[in-house]
């Protein structure tokens, strides 16, 4: 039986309409949370926010934004707080892929600047403009006024030529958790979560892309499988729940461990 302590909580999760968000999105609801779904693809929002509340009896409310645009972010944080005064956690999911191949001398500037003005200017206005408000907040028998879970990459922990601007966005993401640990404590928890090669959006949604990439990297996984979106919402669940209220500051590899004890994405030319 799942235990639904995300009872009479809410929870914000960006990039919610697909991939991790999504999956995030039906663990948390399972465990007794109201939604507030955030992404830039509205009909995918709505169709997602359909199914779960009519799944998992819910609330689930849909607002459409660009985390990159800090107007749109500041409107949907006001929005949000509106909808629900009790927002416990927040899901710094939202994010896009880079362009797979150009090393930094030869990436374009506005691919670059795209990246990185979605995956790190964004997931620091979302935190910037709804911490601000869950700092305030007060939970019933709860110690914490809530928890910050951002989505980085093992790409920001062992960096990745050939997804040079998505590498320096994760590598500029586990630093801001870090920085927000030290801001937020001691009344939020701000932890990373790193996928490492998981079948979602950033991939097409097709695994034979994604093990492509794998191959030119010379990628090697020692527990010898994909990842998948249920390994990244499982440890969500974890930093959402009573038992990380002693852990903050902290990035979490879910890579089947390539970034620690296997092979890394490598691209060296070397005959020694």
């Amino acid at each position: 039986m799942v235990e639904r302590f995300l009872d009479g909580k809410g929870a914000l999760i960006t990039g919610g309409a697909s991939g991790f968000g999504r999956g995030i999105a039906i663990e948390y609801a399972k465990r007794g949370a109201d939604l507030i779904l955030v992404d830039i693809n509205e009909e995918l929002l709505n169709e997602t926010c359909k199914k779960i509340k009519e799944e998992y009896k819910q609330e689930v409310i849909p607002i459409v934004c660009d985390v990159s645009n800090s107007e749109q972010v500041q409107n949907m944080a006001k929005m949000a707080f509106k909808e629900l005064d009790n927002i416990y956690v927040l899901n710094n999911n939202a994010g896009i892929g880079d362009l797979y191949g150009p090393d930094l001398l030869r990436i374009k500037e506005d691919m670059f600047d795209r990246i990185m003005s979605v995956n790190l200017r964004g997931q620091w206005l979302v935190s910037k403009y709804v911490c601000k408000k869950m700092k305030a907040q007060k939970f019933e028998n709860e110690p914490l006024s809530g928890k910050v879970i951002h989505t980085a990459s093992i790409a920001g922990v062992v960096v990745d030529l050939k997804l040079s601007a998505y590498t320096l966005s994760k590598v500029g993401v586990i630093a801001m958790v870090k920085m927000l640990a030290q801001s937020l404590a001691p009344n939020i928890t701000v932890n990373a979560i790193s996928p490492g090669y998981h079948v979602t959006g950033i991939y097409n949604n097709s695994e034979d892309v994604m093990k492509a990439t794998m191959d030119d990297g010379h990628v090697k996984t020692p527990l010898n499988r994909i990842g998948t979106v249920q390994d990244v919402a499982n440890i969500s669940v974890f930093l959402a729940s009573p038992l990380s209220d002693f852990i903050t500051g902290h990035n979490i590899p879910v890579d089947g461990g390539i970034a620690e004890v296997g092979v890394p994405a490598n691209y060296l030319k070397s005959d020694i």
